[in-house]
């Protein structure tokens, strides 16, 4: 590692870090944060709603994983935008596949919810 941190200190700092990034999602992420919203109301549902543990935990990981996606997204976006604010076929297909990927996950969970839970 570059900067010579290793063992326990480097996983404490790369949570630390992983957290400065969650928790500037939440504050600049409009996207973000009504999924983390919605996310936070399903959850209960999921373990309420899910049959047995393997349930639960595909309802579960269908709603995180549009979080993970989206904090993916946004990732693209910001690294886009640090290589300049003009316009460019290349940074707006970029930014475009994240979208898709980010509506890809939000199809997801509804679909998932559906196969389990009357499937």
């Amino acid at each position: 590692m570059a900067d010579g941190i290793t063992g326990w200190r480097r996983i404490v700092r790369a949570t630390k870090v992983s957290y400065v990034g969650m928790g500037w999602a939440v504050r600049e992420e409009e996207a973000f944060r009504i999924e983390l919203i919605l996310f936070l109301l399903m959850l209960p549902f999921a373990i309420w709603l899910g049959d047995n543990a393997i349930e639960r935990v595909i309802l579960f990981w269908s709603l995180l994983l549009v979080l993970i996606v989206e904090l993916l997204n946004t990732a693209v976006e910001v690294v886009v935008d640090r290589i300049g604010l003009e316009r460019h076929v290349l940074s707006g297909r970029a930014k475009d596949l994240g979208s898709a990927a980010v509506h890809l996950s939000l199809l997801q969970v509804p679909i998932v919810w559906g196969l389990v839970l009357f499937g």
